[in-house]
């Protein structure tokens, strides 16, 4: 079954309606850049109630350029079960960091994708890395489709989460062609910038799970 990852919630209410819908992970993203940016006191309310009421959902923090310690200090106050480094992050951070963190990649060609996996530590369980799409000076979250046919090879070898551009519209055909562990959303779920639309987050969800069950069941 995919993994399905709606990154980007600020609300309780969003938060807890994204796990009745049948998400598997939530990201709560700590970058103070981004408009989908959280403070870890509203974050740390937020996981609270979603442990207590969907203890098996996980919990992701999203941080760019914070060293070990700052992570680790907010993944504790906030009771998150994974780190995602989605910024220029050096493997050293990575590896301080443990099998409690992934790291988000944005390869510019198969060759840049190589080097980048390469330098990775290997991951004991899934996923391996998040794969988005390259766009010059973004951190993810720019709704930026990426290159299928490159994101299908590395899925060849490596459980990956795909992100980058993905919606409710074209998450089947990328599911079906990449055959990725698990897919991430943030803006492709918005209709207003930094704001998630529950009708698009159920639609995505629901998208995923039908491509499902009609790739089981042809």
């Amino acid at each position: 079954m995919t993994v399905i990852k709606i990154c980007g919630l600020k609300t309780l209410q969003d938060s807890l309606a994204t796990c009745e819908a049948g998400a598997d992970m939530l990201g709560f993203n700590f970058y103070q850049e981004s408009v989908r940016y959280i403070t870890p006191h509203i974050c740390r309310l937020i996981v609270e109630r979603v442990k207590a009421d969907y203890p098996h959902i996980l919990c992701v923090g999203i941080f760019v350029n914070n060293d070990a310690t700052d992570i680790k200090s907010i993944m504790r106050e906030c009771h998150l079960d994974l780190a995602q480094l989605s910024g220029n992050e050096t493997i050293d951070t990575l590896k301080e960091l443990g099998t409690s963190a992934f790291k988000a990649i944005r390869p510019r060609s198969p060759d840049d994708a190589r080097e980048l996996i390469e330098r990775l530590p290997t991951r004991a369980s899934p996923p391996a890395f998040l794969l988005d799409s390259y766009q010059p000076g973004a951190y993810g979250g720019t709704g930026k489709v990426g290159d299928f046919e490159l994101a299908a090879s590395i899925s060849r070898e490596h459980p990956i989460l795909l992100a980058g551009g993905l919606d409710p519209v074209n998450v089947s055909s990328m599911v079906e062609r990449i055959q990725p562990w698990g897919v991430d959303v943030a803006s492709g779920v918005e209709r207003v910038r930094g704001q998630k639309d529950m009708a698009l987050v159920r639609s995505f969800i629901q998208t995923v799970r039908e491509s499902e069950a009609i790739n089981i069941n042809p």
